[in-house]
């Protein structure tokens, strides 16, 4: 049969109207959906088989039936009005996964913000007056209390936070910080780019390895605005090296009236060493070294949404607060929900660790993690052709976190000469909850250190489903 032949045997719209799926197929979504896919699915018919390439011997005829093209009308529907963010499994073992959305929420962060999403709510007014409020004032005390600092601010997120202060504290100022930190903070975007966006005039000073109190002292002017301390949270740099400590530069830049500014970027509030991490440093730490503006984020090891939070000295948060630029750079309501959630559970430590997902992933025992490997093994069904196994392995922390830190974790791999362990996690990522693995050793790995203990059942159906379509 020739191409024109085939062609012909393409039902009209009327046609493929009047069958009986496609009133069904109207009732779900509209008849302005229903004409829609009709046509995408035999304008795709027509070009494939006008194709150069078009091969008879290979096409299913099939597909030209009113009934079978509706059956594709209702997967280009459904595809449609499927959200491109959709929740996911992450089963990657990155604990701050950034492309995956980083933090979880605790249960009573994510309760919040549902809460302030269904009703109205106090976000700028006060209750006592019934007149306009803080819109910050929720987490401004909670913050203080956490960092000992002496103000607070919250803005979109960290490189929010570091190109407001520079703009109001440096602009048009030089602002003095070692090469050694003009880190990439993601997404491509650079320190230096940032500082560039705020209107500060960047100084180096020192090498890449090795920077001295004297470097920065060396490079004062009268244009001098500020020092800037970036921590190195994502790479390490070891071996024959020298940093300046925060007390010895403030203690030299308060006395020639200069500001330090710090960005640390993932935002610890508490030291986690106990919990067998390595140290980092904490916000308090700097406030307590007299660093007058710390920056941090709020989606990395706070374990909260992503913002960007400021606190340190009170005479430059009002200066911030009274700035233009920061009505472009506020956060909503849901994230200071989200956000006020979040911090309050910090004031019992051993809540927060416990309740919040990403604090509660990190200081896990590996016993723990063992157990989801089990429990999910113990749903899979066996293959012939597969090979599964349960093993011990390595997972990260991620989000520009302990770069170097690894953290025990068990694992599921998956192994076949029937498909690719890139095509088996390409078929995992399409299933109605993606899955999201790591390919290590030409194995599938699905980690259980950023498995949820609800995603397990979940997790097996999806697995089994995919292996049987295979065997």
């Amino acid at each position: 049969m020739g191409k024109e032949e085939l062609l012909k045997l393409i039902p009209a719209v009327n046609d493929i109207l009047s069958e009986n799926k496609s009133e069904k197929i109207k009732n779900d979504y509209s008849r302005t959906d229903l004409l829609e896919g009709i046509r995408y699915v035999t304008d795709n018919l027509r070009t494939k088989i006008l194709a150069d390439d078009f091969s008879e011997t290979n096409f299913d005829q099939e597909s030209l039936k009113a009934e079978k093209i509706l059956d594709s009308v209702k997967i280009y529907l459904k595809n449609i009005y499927r959200p491109e963010m959709s929740p996911a499994i992450n089963a990657t073992g990155v604990v701050i996964h950034t492309n995956l959305g980083r933090s979880l929420l605790a249960d009573s962060a994510a309760e919040a913000v549902n809460n302030v999403a269904l009703h109205y709510s106090t976000l700028e007014i006060n209750r006592d007056t019934g007149e306009r409020g803080d819109r910050y004032s929720s987490v401004q005390d909670i913050i203080k209390k956490l960092t000992g600092a002496e103000a607070s601010l919250v803005v979109n997120n960290n490189a929010a936070a570091v190109t407001l202060v520079l703009a109001v504290i440096a602009e048009d100022k030089e602002v003095v910080i070692s090469r050694g930190e003009l880190v990439e903070i993601g997404g491509s975007f650079r320190v230096p780019e940032v500082m560039e966006q705020s209107g500060a005039k960047l100084v180096e000073v020192g090498s890449t390895n090795k920077v001295y109190l004297k470097d920065y002292l060396n490079a004062v002017t009268e244009e001098t605005g500020a020092f800037l301390k970036v921590h190195t949270s994502n790479y390490r740099i070891q071996g024959f090296t020298a940093t300046v400590e925060a007390e010895d530069l403030v203690n030299d830049a308060h006395q020639r009236d200069i500001p330090v500014i710090e960005d640390l970027g993932s935002g610890i509030i508490f030291d986690l060493q106990s919990y067998g991490l390595p140290y980092e440093p904490t916000v308090k730490e700097s406030i307590d070294a007299g660093i007058d503006l710390v920056t941090f984020s709020g989606d990395k090891l706070l374990g909260g949404p992503q913002a960007g939070i400021i606190v340190g000295k009170k005479k430059y948060i009002k200066k911030l607060e009274h700035h233009p630029l920061l009505r472009a750079l506020r956060v909503d309501k849901f994230t200071l929900a989200a956000l006020e959630a979040t911090l309050k559970l910090y004031r019992n430590f051993d809540d927060a660790v416990d309740k919040i997902p990403t604090l509660k992933m990190l200081t896990e025992s590996a016993e723990k993690v063992m157990q989801r490997a089990e429990k999910l093994f113990s749903y899979l069904d066996e293959y012939d052709n597969f090979t599964l196994k349960i093993e011990k392995d390595t997972a990260r922390i991620g989000g520009g976190s302990y770069p170097l830190t690894e953290i025990k974790t068990s694992v599921l791999t998956i192994d076949s000469e029937l498909i690719s362990s890139e095509e088996l996690a390409y078929k995992l990522r399409q299933t109605e909850m993606p899955i999201f693995s790591r390919i290590k050793n030409q194995k599938l790995i699905i980690d259980l250190k950023t498995v949820q203990i609800s995603e397990i059942e979940l997790l097996a159906k999806e697995i089994n489903q995919v292996l049987r379509e295979e065997v």
